[in-house]
């Protein structure tokens, strides 16, 4: 094996010394780029964000911003990262560097105060200022004047302010970063950073890095770590480390052996087949969000509602649904889908419905020795869909409950009804009795109040510090009825 290195800011650096669990936020302030902190340290305050070159969507490589307390550096072997002191342009001799875009907005539009969170604030801006779609849409407006359907969340040069929604800060009141955002123009041509984004991206590099007993691998291909898995039972799977890397921090938790999927071609694709759509296991959310570009509309309103983008761009479907967890968003919305795993393991596959796979709190019918490869979404979709989470803040927090639908309504008649439930039940649930209910009936509000009242009844609420179990239980309720009030008129034309 290659000696195990990361390219910061354009260094190519070795990773040794450091420990298989550290993480590129410890990695980067060991090496004196302490504008990386920490915040948080799981997750939920981007103070610690930096560039990552991925894949791209648009272009052969993306500008990605991700949580370095979470991502383990040997994660990013053979990869390209940025931090903030990156991103300044070299000045000429004697003269300090010259700041980019985003930072000059920062500063003339006083963005920063105590300027703890400020280097994170500017990573994930830089990853909305260089990302394609912006781009587009700033070109446009600078050709055709400001678009009609612009609002309090996009600026007019296509700047998207949810791109900020995984970085807190204590000091500004969030105004003037919101104007700095807004301000910022186009790339130039000779933005080097720019330019990176038309070259091929780094290529996936298998990776063997042990220390003090302990390994970090990454194989080329999903038989190779199949394999590794059935001969290593003590081995932790991580995609882009949103979980793990929360129990190595917060909770100290330390593994013999972990194995990483995040990009394992067999598991990043997307097609689209005569009767279902797969989606690779390993593809981040956003990748997916924007890959599909709303052509599930139901998972179209879950994305915006799952954490941040910082941990949208790191955290996958195959993570959220392997760790079991009940109030995991997107079970709920594939539970509406009728979607099914593809697991596999060293002799083969297998397909079940997400339905059947979970059994208990945290645990599922998928094996130690398998791995969930794909989500199948059987086509056609349901045309009437919605998403609701009910939770203490509107974005970037955990579900007290959430329910997701997907109905077909012709002439007026429910002919199949799908619900999907968190945070009701050890498990993730479908709805089974409501949908009965629901079925052969007309779409009316004395049928839907019925259901609603048989919704009430779903699952085995809890009492905890998010909710209590009746507050669950007439959310469930409230859900349907808010899905007839926002469907009827659409319904009915």
């Amino acid at each position: 094996m290659v000696e195990a290195q990361i390219t910061v800011n354009g260094e190519e650096t070795p990773i040794s010394p450091a420990a298989p669990h550290t993480t590129v936020l410890d990695f980067l302030r060991e090496r004196g780029l302490t504008g990386t902190k920490e915040g948080c340290a799981e997750g939920e305050c981007g103070a610690c964000s930096v560039l990552v070159a991925r894949p791209g969507v648009d272009k052969p490589t993306d500008w990605v911003a991700v949580n370095a307390c979470l991502v383990p550096v040997a994660a990013l072997d053979g990869q390209e990262v940025i931090t903030s002191e990156g991103l300044a342009a070299e000045g000429e001799p004697g003269t300090p560097p010259a700041l980019h875009p985003v930072q000059e907005e920062m500063a003339v539009r006083g963005g920063s105060q105590c300027g703890y969170c400020t280097p994170g604030f500017i990573c994930s801006m830089a990853a909305e200022y260089y990302r394609p779609g912006r781009c587009a849409h700033a070109e446009q407006e600078q050709e055709q004047g400001p678009a009609e359907n612009a609002d309090a969340e996009h600026g007019p040069n296509g700047f998207d302010l949810h791109s900020l929604s995984g970085n807190l800060c204590r000091c500004t009141g969030y105004r003037p970063i919101r104007d700095a955002a807004y301000a910022v123009g186009l790339p130039t041509d000779e933005d080097p950073l720019a330019q990176r984004r038309d070259q091929s991206p780094p290529v996936p590099v298998a990776t063997e890095y042990a220390r003090d007993d302990r390994v970090f691998l990454r194989r080329n291909t999903l038989a190779e770590t199949l394999h590794e898995l059935r001969e290593r039972a003590d081995a932790i799977v991580v995609a882009g480390s949103t979980d793990w890397g929360v129990e190595v921090n917060i909770r100290s938790r330390r593994a013999d052996c972990v194995i990483a999927v995040d990009r394992l071609a067999e598991m990043r694709e997307l097609r689209v087949e005569p009767d279902y759509l797969e989606i690779g296991a390993a593809l981040t959310l956003t990748e997916i969000e924007r890959r599909l570009d709303g052509d599930v509309p139901l998972l179209a309103e879950l994305f915006p509602q799952f954490a941040s983008r910082l941990i949208r761009n790191g955290a996958t479907l195959g993570g959220n649904l392997g760790t079991g967890s009940p109030i995991g968003d997107s079970p709920p919305a594939l539970l509406a889908l009728e979607a099914s795993l593809v697991l596999a393991d060293a002799d083969g596959e297998r397909v079940v419905p997400l339905a059947e796979y979970f059994t208990g709190y945290r645990q599922s019918v998928r094996r130690r020795d398998e791995l969930i490869r794909a989500v199948r979404i059987p086509l056609p979709l349901s045309p009437v869909v919605a998403f609701h989470k009910i939770a203490k803040r509107r974005f970037d927090d955990i579900s007290s409950v959430a329910v997701a639908f997907a109905l077909d309504i012709e002439d007026g008649i429910v002919r199949k009804a799908c619900i999907g439930l968190g945070g009701v039940a050890a498990t993730p649930i479908r709805a089974l009795t409501t949908e009965a209910a629901l079925v052969g009936k007309s779409w009316t509000e004395e049928t839907v109040a019925g259901a609603a009242s048989v919704l009430q009844a779903e699952g085995t609420p809890m009492n905890d510090h998010r909710a209590s179990a009746d507050y669950r239980s007439a959310m469930l309720g409230q859900s349907l009825l808010k899905l007839y009030a926002q469907t009827t008129e659409a319904v009915s034309s």
